[in-house]
């Protein structure tokens, strides 16, 4: 289990691509298997045994999960019952829960990357390189994955690992690579060093930590929630209840963190809020005014910002430059266009503002969002978001895939416009940066808000086992002997004073 860290834009991916026969080097040597060989495309690295988790899926969403599954490999297990039968025994051997006849469109963010890590063993890969493979799995699921992790290790398998959670490298990894600016900078061992040495590596300063220090939440109510229920038809369930009467209010300067399993009805209370799916009782209200029918657009311009789970599907338009992609959902606000005519000197100018204040690393603005790295393309959203000085923002696994400089950047936005009265519903998998950074916490399950607990003195795991739907009503902390203040360490890696003892 080797695992590869380093910044946004670091060149872990690019390093990746080569691996897995999708971009050429211009100079060096790959060996596999004391064999030394040119991978002309990912059929060949497939060929070698190598297979591929990427961050961001390569999944054709019209097509069930067996389709996505045998589609290219159509000669190793048919199309049929063979197939579907390979699939599930994969499936239970690793516990990856996955239902063949499932349209992936109709999947979370977190089924869909165990689509593509069975579609991987499915290929029969010796090597498997992981993208980013916990960014949104809570910390049940991650256990879950490093036991299988360590299943394919014992059955002689190689992993290669890359992760901005650096308490998980530390955890699982057996050599660890440090990359910085596309050159290796160091290779250490994970007894040898410790989360806050190897984030000095990776970017030269201090792992920062999502706490807040102080309380700005005030007694005037931006966002109201009530008695909001949707219901959605599929072809496998019919008519179901994904949101059951859900009662809520953030307060001006409040951070509400939501934590659930994903698929507990988070992307629907998130479609809803936003105006993209309707309704099918209840009130939302936005400050005084009902905004329950209002249109999208209308609520943006009221005030509503958005960073969405999935920046590649609703964030960004992936072959526009960066300007355009600046004035995506503020088509009709300042200083994109004057409510009726674009001005492109100004979004362009606008746009520069935002590369610079947000540190978006890229050669221009004129490049296509496409040729930015994960982590850049997630600041240039919130930057964008921030522009328009929203009165509530949706802000949905904000630092997926984000090294933890930017990481600490997007925090320290979302601190200082909660400061300014900023309403902020916060979605996350990283259950630190939910209990570090909200002011009120509550858990949903299965499309109800079932608890709610004090960030100050929840732990993580006594959180995620209430996302389990294991734990209801006010969770209490129960003291032990190790306690800590939640968000003391980022990513569950203790502190020094920890590991001295």
């Amino acid at each position: 289990m080797h695992a590869i860290v380093g910044e946004n834009g670091a060149g872990k991916s690019t390093l990746m691509k080569i691996l897995y026969g999708m971009q050429k080097p211009d100079e060096g040597t790959i060996t596999v298997d004391g064999e030394q060989v040119t991978l002309h495309s990912p059929a060949d690295a497939i060929a070698r045994g190598i297979g591929m988790v990427h961050q961001h899926f390569m999944l054709a969403d019209n097509l069930t999960v067996l389709e996505n599954v045998v589609l290219g490999s159509e000669s190793l297990h048919g199309i049929g019952g063979k197939a579907r039968a390979k699939i599930l025994e994969i499936s239970e051997a690793y516990g990856l829960g996955v239902r063949p006849d499932v349209l992936v469109e109709d999947l979370g963010v977190a089924d869909r990357q165990r689509v593509e890590i069975l579609k991987v063993l499915y290929r029969g890969a010796r090597t498997l390189i992981l993208d980013e493979p916990t960014a949104v799995l809570v910390p049940q699921e991650v256990d879950a994955l490093f036991d299988n992790l360590r299943e394919l290790k014992a059955e002689g398998l190689t992993v290669i690992f890359i992760s901005h959670k650096l308490g998980e490298v530390l955890s699982v990894a057996d050599d660890i690579t440090v990359i910085r600016r596309g050159t290796t900078v160091a290779s250490v061992h994970p007894r040898d060093v410790t989360s806050k040495q190897l984030a000095e590596l990776m970017v030269g300063s201090e792992l920062p930590v999502p706490e807040t220090r102080e309380s700005t939440v005030t007694d005037r109510p931006v966002l109201t929630v009530e008695g909001l229920t949707v219901r959605i038809h599929d072809a496998e369930h019919g008519h179901r209840t994904v949101l059951d009467e859900i009662d809520f209010t953030i307060h001006a300067g409040e951070v509400l963190g939501l934590a659930g399993v994903e698929g507990n009805g988070q992307t629907e209370l998130v479609d809803a809020l936003i105006g993209l799916r309707h309704a099918d009782a209840g009130t939302i209200r936005l400050g005084e005014e009902d905004i329950t029918g209002w249109a999208t657009r209308k609520r943006r311009e009221g005030g509503v910002g958005y960073i969405p789970e999935d920046r590649h599907r609703h964030g960004l338009l992936l072959e526009a430059p960066l300007w355009e992609n600046r004035i995506l959902g503020h088509v009709t606000e300042k200083p994109n266009s004057n409510g009726y005519w674009l001005k492109p000197k100004e979004a362009r100018a606008d746009t520069e503002r935002i590369v610079e204040e947000y540190d978006v690393r890229t050669p221009g603005i004129e490049v296509t969002a496409a040729s930015l790295s994960g982590g850049n393309q997630q600041k240039l959203i919130v930057g964008r978001e921030m522009s328009h000085t929203p009165r509530f923002l949706i802000a949905a696994h904000p630092t997926r895939g984000v090294d933890v400089g930017a990481q600490a950047q997007i925090w320290d936005q979302i601190r200082e416009a909660r400061h300014e009265g900023l309403a902020v519903l916060l979605i996350s998998a990283d259950l630190d940066e939910l209990i570090g950074l909200s002011d009120t916490l509550r858990v949903i399950y299965r499309g109800r808000l079932v608890a709610d607990a004090d960030p100050a003195t929840i732990t993580p795991e006594e959180l995620g086992t209430a996302m389990t739907g294991a734990a209801s009503g006010h969770l209490e902390h129960e003291e032990g002997p190790q306690d800590a203040r939640p968000g003391d360490d980022t990513d569950g890696a203790q502190n020094e004073e920890n590991e001295h003892e």
